[in-house]
């Protein structure tokens, strides 16, 4: 099976999620006034940046967020 281009999004969004937030809690390891909304840009191949929208990172980000905070 192969996966879909909005899949493969989703799959890049939460992941860059998690690693933004590991690397904020340490604010050496990210360069200065990078926003996640950056670091998403800069994590998402050229190829897939087509399918990526401020309403599917805000998506991602709430549900990542729910699931983290149920998960504590």
């Amino acid at each position: 099976m192969t996966l879909s281009n909005r899949e493969k999004v989703l799959i890049v969004i939460s992941n860059a999620i998690s690693v933004y937030s590991i690397y904020a809690k340490d604010p050496n390891t990210l360069p200065k006034n990078m926003s996640m909304i950056d670091f998403i840009l800069k994590a998402t191949p050229e190829d897939l940046k087509k399918d990526l929208s401020m309403e599917l990172i805000d998506e991602v980000f709430a549900f990542v967020s729910q699931t983290q905070s149920e998960l504590s």
